[in-house]
């Protein structure tokens, strides 16, 4: 996946952004690039705490 298909910022409700940064910061760029990735693939514009959560279970935490 090439950073082109970044370039269109998602929206995260304010629950989703408290879970993120739930995550190890060392870490938290490359879960939220998946997590961003997941709701494309979804095609979901708004990034939700359930698709945070579905992340985190994906990567195995």
């Amino acid at each position: 996946m090439t950073d082109s298909n970044f370039t269109n910022e998602l929206q995260w409700t304010a629950e989703a952004k408290t879970k993120l940064k739930n995550i190890p910061y060392f870490v938290r760029t490359q879960a939220r690039q998946r997590i961003e990735e997941l709701a494309r693939e979804a095609e979901q514009e708004m990034v939700t705490a359930e698709l945070v959560e579905k992340a985190r279970l994906e990567f195995g935490q």
